[in-house]
């Protein structure tokens, strides 16, 4: 099970909840993301901050960015799905321990490709027969 976005200011602290009752529903392993916000995708968040709670928009951005080198969005590899720096080390720690309490596996079930089959073509064909499209 994946707890994402992690919303540092915002959802971050429902974590320890959140994997505790995946662990009671049935999940028997855990991961996160912290939300990053690339292209569009930031004014949106912004607005909904606005309209939905404007009292707590800078400090949520602000957190975002304390993950992220000042920005909104960081796409290097290593660091956009959990960020860096302090904050970023103190939802991890809060993620780790939530997720031991809880008895959550690190790791996810192994995968197998066992029983893919590659179809007998490489391409599905598509055939049209033009005196159909004719008027």
């Amino acid at each position: 099970m994946l707890v994402a976005p992690v919303i540092p200011g915002l959802t971050d602290h429902e974590m320890p909840a959140i994997l505790a009752a995946a662990a009671g529903a049935g999940a028997k392993f855990a991961g996160y993301v912290a939300l990053r916000l690339p292209h569009a995708v930031a004014p949106l968040f912004e607005q909904w901050l606005d309209r939905h709670l404007p009292d707590r928009k800078d400090k949520v951005l602000n957190r975002i960015r304390s993950l992220r080198r000042g920005k909104l969005n960081d796409s290097r590899f290593g660091s956009r799905m959990r960020g860096e720096g302090p904050l970023a080390d103190q939802i991890s720690h809060l993620f780790e321990i939530a997720r031991r309490k809880a008895r959550l596996s690190e790791e996810g079930p192994d995968l197998s490709v066992a029983s893919f089959r590659r179809p007998p073509k490489a391409q599905l064909e598509l055939s049209l027969n033009p005196t159909v499209w004719s008027g």
